[in-house]
């Protein structure tokens, strides 16, 4: 059977300078030029950039609700169907294909990739904000009741479940497909060349690969700005006194600084080992937290967080009708147009380290596993959070106040060993973010080298240093209007993906069923 996609594929001209760099001119010209003149105007007027890019938020969101939940349900769909269907039999780089990583090392790493700095960061405080009424309560429920607290868990659990991996699934699944079954480059474009042909080495392809790294650069920078204000809390906690913006920039760097490390060991010595030393901490606070915290109501917890996040699933799923609008905007619409913003940086970067899995494995690993741990993540921190919150103890009986960054912390003062344990989450944010912008500089550097894989490493470290100045030069002027600018941005950025994403189903799976007929699956 003839192969169509069997041809030489290259995406547009591609420039070795003289210094030695591999760049595909369009993509980075446009990205780079792009990024500074963002920058450069944020910083002229960071309140007014903030003004119009909020709009631009809040006019996607309000706009166009209906698509992004939509679109998340689609996207979920798909991917369980795909876990079923007979093509869950192909293997990511041919039947002979071998994983470059051991199990363990590779869900670590699309675990860090993926979300585990959020979890560090609303873990707590999410569910306290929806069972106090923070901002709004989910589905209409009086604030502080029992339906209240059940809701928070649910909830919470829908925001960080199935979808927001779904969406991460189909991108990362149609990446590896196409790069290491048909021999395409690891870029986004290529996962549109069942639609498109080969028009996707051209402008249009151009136009999708610069989005992407538009998108990525501006969610990790302003990932790294929310958690050097984080970390910077949990430092205050720990010296008893005020960590300020010095400290923050100053995190800002050391960050950057470690990261610039890690990009030089490269992958296997890099992101690898910092995201075993993740799961580690992360495994030793959480075996802590359920061991010291409300032990007796864990697992009573744990099961009822499972039962209202099925029970509630539906219902938070629906965009239309909704009487609890504020909140649906506020929480649900901007999360699936985060994580879909976030799709090409943490979907590239599964598809770089999953070759060698059959499509059935990849989905159980970037799909069901995860949401196992988060179910258990939030049942521990989730519901001592509550239990503190719902009992009158400590600071969260006052519900969030000004600064939602301080709740995990304000948790573990009501517990043994805060001091040790504040200590540890301080460390496991900076190791998350660290790992975050290693993994980011990889993939912004293959998508701005034309897909591949193995540009020099002074290109990585270009675009480590960038993501780390971006972060601390508008934390430092701008402070949290150009911050919040720079998400707004990114956030926007969610709406076209959608659409990107949903071409993205149809030309996956066109090539997996052409796939499946070649192997006589």
């Amino acid at each position: 059977m003839e192969d169509p996609y069997d041809t030489d594929h290259e995406p547009g001209d591609r420039n070795i300078n003289p210094f030695g760099l591999d760049l595909h001119n369009p993509v980075f010209i446009a990205s780079g030029f792009l990024v500074v003149l963002f920058v450069i105007l944020t910083l002229a007027a960071p309140g007014q950039a903030k003004e119009i890019l909020d709009g631009a938020k809040w006019w996607s969101i309000g706009q166009f609700d209906w698509l992004f939940l939509i679109g998340a349900n689609i996207f979920l769909i798909f991917i369980v169907a795909l876990l079923f269907l007979p093509v869950g039999k192909i293997r990511l780089g041919g039947q002979d294909a071998k994983p470059e990583f051991s199990t363990l090392s590779w869900f670590a790493m699309l675990f860090a990739a993926g979300m585990g700095i959020g979890l560090m960061f609303w873990g707590v405080a999410e569910p306290v904000a929806y069972y106090t009424g923070w901002y709004k309560t989910p589905l209409g429920v009086e604030a502080n009741s029992p339906e209240a607290m059940r809701m928070a868990m649910g909830a919470t659990m829908y925001h960080w479940g199935l979808h927001p991996w779904a969406i991460y699934g189909v991108v990362a699944l149609s990446l590896a497909f196409f790069a290491f079954n048909k021999g395409m480059p690891l870029t986004i474009r290529s996962a549109f060349y069942p639609l498109f042909g080969e028009k996707v080495w051209g402008w249009p392809g151009d136009v999708i690969d610069t989005l992407a790294v538009l998108a990525t650069i501006f969610g990790l920078a302003t990932s790294l700005g929310l958690g050097a204000q984080q970390a910077a809390s949990g430092i205050g906690v720990i010296s008893g006194g005020e960590a300020g913006l010095n400290t923050e920039i100053a995190i800002i760097v050391g960050v950057t600084a470690a990261a610039l490390v890690s990009v030089v060991r490269g992958l296997d010595g890099g992101v690898k080992v910092l995201s075993n030393l993740n799961m580690a901490l992360a495994g030793i606070l959480l075996l802590f937290v359920i061991l010291v915290g409300a032990t007796a109501t864990f697992f009573t917890t744990l099961f009822t967080t499972a039962v209202d996040y099925v029970t509630s699933f539906a219902a938070l799923s629906n965009p239309f009708g909704r009487e609890d609008e504020a909140w649906f905007h506020g929480w649900t619409v901007f999360y699936w147009a985060w994580w879909i913003s976030w799709s090409p940086f943490v979907g590239m970067f599964i598809a770089r380290v999953s070759r060698g899995r059959t499509v059935r494995e990849f989905i159980t690993a970037v799909l069901i596993v995860p949401t196992l741990v988060t179910v258990v993540w939030m049942a521990a921190f989730g519901g001592n959070g509550l239990e503190q919150a719902s009992q009158g103890i400590g600071a969260l009986a006052d519900g969030l106040g000004a600064d939602e960054s301080m709740a995990m912390f304000q948790m573990f003062a009501e517990m043994p060993l805060s001091f040790l344990t504040s200590l540890v989450a301080v460390i496991l944010v900076l190791v998350f973010f660290i790992t975050s912008s290693d993994s980011g500089s990889l993939v912004i550097d293959s998508i701005t080298a034309g897909g591949k894989i193995d540009a020099p490493q002074a290109q990585r470290i270009f675009w480590v240093v960038m993501e780390g100045l971006i972060a601390g030069v508008l934390l430092y002027v701008g402070g949290d209007k150009a911050l919040e600018a720079l998400q707004a941005g990114a956030v926007t950025t969610g709406l076209p993906f959608t659409v990107v994403l949903l071409l993205m189903c149809i030309g996956l799976y066109k090539g997996l069923h052409h796939e499946r007929k070649l192997l006589g699956l």
